[in-house]
């Protein structure tokens, strides 16, 4: 006969679930790096972005590391993809109702959570061309992400949306007040999706200072500490009530060769 108290163990025992939201900047060029992340956390699942690599050409031996993938790939620029120790289904390439030439968005059903890994455009300027197709494409994103919010499932939004949220996510806002990452309209854009009901996860359970999640390769960003968080991962109410930790694995950063982002965590009790 089992103890009362081993019972009461038995009964609040959870399973934890690993989701970790990567731009790559090159998955090819950065593979050894990639390998290495995968051995040492475990993420159950990886999102990434920037793979700047087609579909067909996308390093599939990442598999071997016990992982199933899902790409959507795309020559030179942008690509996403979603890895998964758990089977991939309901597939969604692209932003449902938004016409677009480029691979920025894929989703997915994966172990009971419905992931999405996105990649944001940088929008070059303010004013600019670029800066209006990034305020469309955060207009459709918002559309959609109402739509997944109809769902009852937990759902992960991750990725690299190119915003700094608040001057608390920015090295020197004076400097990069009203530029792009930081403008008002891009800030604006970024919370309308908070609002509508999902969580900024590390924003959430930091307290104290923000942490960095991206340092520019110029003037020794990265050695200053010069940086930027725009790599999110937001949670629907199902998945926010869930949340057990998050974390920005900073090591990454710190290799030679590395991306420009680092990896960050988000873990949910299951």
């Amino acid at each position: 006969m089992l103890h009362p108290l081993v019972g009461v163990a038995i009964l609040f025992r959870f399973n934890f679930m690993k989701i970790v939201t990567w731009n790559v900047n090159s998955v090819r060029a950065r593979l050894p790096h990639v390998e290495d992340f995968l051995k040492d956390q475990h993420p159950d699942v990886l999102l990434l972005q920037e793979l700047k690599c087609e579909t067909q050409v996308f390093p599939y031996s990442l598999e071997d590391f016990g992982y199933n993938c899902a790409v959507f790939g795309q020559k030179t620029y942008n690509g996403v993809a979603i890895l998964s120790k758990y089977p991939i289904e309901d597939v969604q390439m692209g932003i449902p109702n938004f016409e677009d030439v480029t691979s920025r968005y894929i989703e997915a059903f994966t172990n009971g959570v419905r992931v999405a890994s996105i990649y944001v455009p940088n929008g070059q300027e303010v004013g600019s061309a670029a800066y209006d197709y990034k305020l469309n494409f955060f207009k459709a994103l918002y559309a959609h992400a109402q739509h997944l919010l109809t769902f009852d499932e937990r759902v992960v939004i991750g990725g690299d949306f190119n915003v700094a949220p608040t001057d608390a996510d920015v090295y020197d806002p004076i400097a990069w007040k009203e530029q792009v990452l930081c403008s008002t309209k891009e800030r604006e854009a970024f919370r309308k999706i908070v609002y509508a009901g999902f969580t900024d996860a590390v924003a959430q359970s930091t307290k104290g200072s923000m942490p960095y999640t991206w340092w520019n390769y110029r003037q020794n960003g990265f050695v200053k500490g010069s940086g930027l968080r725009i790599d999110h991962l937001l949670l629907s109410p199902q998945a926010a009530d869930s949340l057990s930790r998050t974390e920005v694995h900073t090591y990454m950063r710190a290799k030679e060769k590395a991306s420009d982002h680092a990896p960050v965590e988000v873990t949910l009790k299951i």
